[in-house]
């Protein structure tokens, strides 16, 4: 088992206001928006150095997306910044109609995504919003798993032609992937090689997979660990490779279990080597007030509940 260590932690969405205040440096058609949560986006940096492209629309979230639609036609690169569940659910149909219907080169950037928001509960913790912006025609999917990887992320859909979701979160984890990498849409990273069995894992859930592979590897287990960051489009190539190697699957994310990343692992499994899978996700459930620890046990999204389920993967090839 190839080890993981790291030197800190950082929340992700510092990760991005890293990566936005960079292109806003170096990149002159980069904007920015913000529906009143700038110092939560970490976008004050960008704010304060290019005020002339920054627009602070306020609590007007279907505003912000028809205004970074329009903002496209003169050449720009709008970066829109709120929580998941204000850049999801509130506005779907904005993002439906002005965004992805027109093919609009808009990055719908999204803070605060999934349990780990914690103490905020349910009517913020967002659980469904990777499936509803994967199912959109055209869009592309991100979800990250650390501060190096939110900044590189950042950089990169400013390159790619087309709109963009990029997922991230509040909390702290751990710091692990390497300071200015070069990030790859749709390019699976393997973390680590192994015949037993395929942990694929998404956003915060990364960390918990390496976890879970040492434990693993403590019963004489080798997995396979691989960090998909682009759920769409997903990497079919390295899925299935490794799913051909080892016979089985875990898939692990911070999202309800029918929509996310595991739903997308099982269709390209279904399609062309069907392969027992099992599923870590919230159960088809709202979340609830808690620390982010404490709804990550409650729920089964951690290293423990990787490594069950592993074994589980195991007994049924």
């Amino acid at each position: 088992m190839k080890k993981y260590t790291y030197t800190d932690k950082k929340d992700t969405r510092s990760g991005f206001g890293a990566g936005l205040t960079e292109l806003g440096r170096k990149n002159p058609n980069v904007v920015a928006l913000c529906a009143d949560l700038t110092g939560s986006l970490k976008m004050d940096e960008f704010a304060e150095e290019n005020p002339e492209r920054f627009f602070q629309v306020g609590i007007a979230e279907a505003n912000m997306m028809g205004l970074a639609a329009g903002l496209t036609i003169g050449g720009k690169i709008p970066f829109t910044g709120t929580f998941a569940n204000f850049s999801t659910g509130r506005v779907y149909d904005q993002i439906r109609q002005s965004i992805a219907y027109s093919d609009k080169n808009v990055k719908i950037c999204a803070s605060h995504a999934g349990l780990t928001l914690g103490e905020d509960g349910a009517t913020h913790q967002i659980l469904e919003d990777i499936g509803l912006m994967k199912m959109l025609p055209g869009m592309t999917v991100i979800n990250t798993c650390d501060f190096n990887q939110t900044k590189a992320a950042t950089l990169a859909i400013a390159e790619h032609e087309g709109p963009v979701y990029l997922r991230f979160g509040r909390p702290k984890v751990p710091n692990f992937t390497p300071e200015n990498q070069n990030f790859e849409i749709g390019k699976a990273i393997m973390l680590n090689e192994g015949k037993d069995v395929t942990i694929i894992a998404t956003g915060h859930l990364v960390w918990e997979a390496i976890e879970a592979g040492e434990k693993l590897a403590e019963q004489g287990i080798e997995a396979e660990i691989i960090n998909i960051h682009t759920i769409k489009p997903i990497d079919r190539e390295a899925i299935l490779t490794s799913a051909a190697k080892t016979g089985c699957v875990v898939t692990a994310e911070e999202h309800n279990f029918l929509g996310g990343l595991g739903e997308s692992v099982a269709r390209v499994l279904a399609e062309e080597r069907p392969t027992p899978q099992e599923f870590i996700a919230t159960q088809d459930t709202f979340g609830e007030s808690g620390t982010p620890e404490q709804l990550m046990e409650k729920y089964g999204l951690n290293s423990d509940n990787i490594v069950k389920a592993a074994l589980k993967a195991i007994e049924r090839k």
